[in-house]
């Protein structure tokens, strides 16, 4: 056994943990190979979408077998129009149609600029029962320049022919009244084609500014 393999056994516990006196430059300077290190789970992101007056925005490539799950960030998705409800649907082929049957539920927490108003409840309008609908993600959304909705979906196993394709999502939105509403809505698409395309946009009027980056979680 060589003098920096005896000092380096010297240096590490009955439980494995390498002491600090076993770490110095001859130690480090005689290592010639590292081991290969898996690098675990990781997000990767795929592509982005910034709305400019745009009616929707849609991703219609990159949604695949590559990932089993996809995650949408949504900043600062500004509508044209007051009071209006930023949606979501999906599809099973390519983007032609946005018209996959759902069933979802959602809760809501809120509280008003005033201090006035709060509330944390069940929002049963806004739930789909095997439905081809738009589903809002969050409802009344204000148009003033300081509006908007932030916020993030997963969707799980899209490409599986198997079983449905689950989503959940949690956005908070500047509702046009001037309230602050946090929005956790949850799903699935019940079918078992492979869905490969999403659409967002707003219930009415454009998407007046914002970007959704769409990452892949390996």
């Amino acid at each position: 056994m060589g003098i920096i393999t005896r000092s380096a056994a010297n240096n590490i516990t009955t439980g494995g943990v390498i002491l600090p006196a076993g770490i110095n430059d001859a130690s480090v300077a005689s290592i010639t190979a590292l081991a290969q290190v898996s690098a675990g789970d990781g997000i990767t992101l795929i592509s982005s979408q910034t709305a400019s007056a745009s009616a929707s925005l849609s991703f219609t490539t990159g949604i695949d077998s590559t990932y089993r799950t996809y995650l949408f960030k949504f900043i600062n998705m500004h509508p044209a129009t007051d009071n209006v409800n930023f949606t979501f649907n999906m599809s099973t082929d390519g983007g032609s149609n946005y018209n996959v049957t759902k069933t979802t539920t959602n809760f809501y927490a809120y509280h008003d600029e005033a201090d006035t108003g709060t509330a944390l409840g069940y929002d049963s309008g806004f739930d789909l029962a095997q439905s081809t609908s738009y589903q809002v993600l969050r409802n009344s959304i204000g148009n003033d320049s300081d509006q908007s909705v932030s916020g993030q979906m997963f969707l799980f196993s899209p490409s599986s022919t198997t079983f449905v394709k689950h989503f959940l999502s949690r956005v908070n939105g500047s509702q046009y009244a001037d309230y602050t509403v946090e929005t956790n809505v949850s799903g699935y698409g019940d079918t078992t084609s492979a869905v490969d395309a999403i659409d967002f946009k707003y219930s009415s009027g454009n998407i007046d500014a914002g970007t959704i980056y769409m990452y892949g979680i390996a």
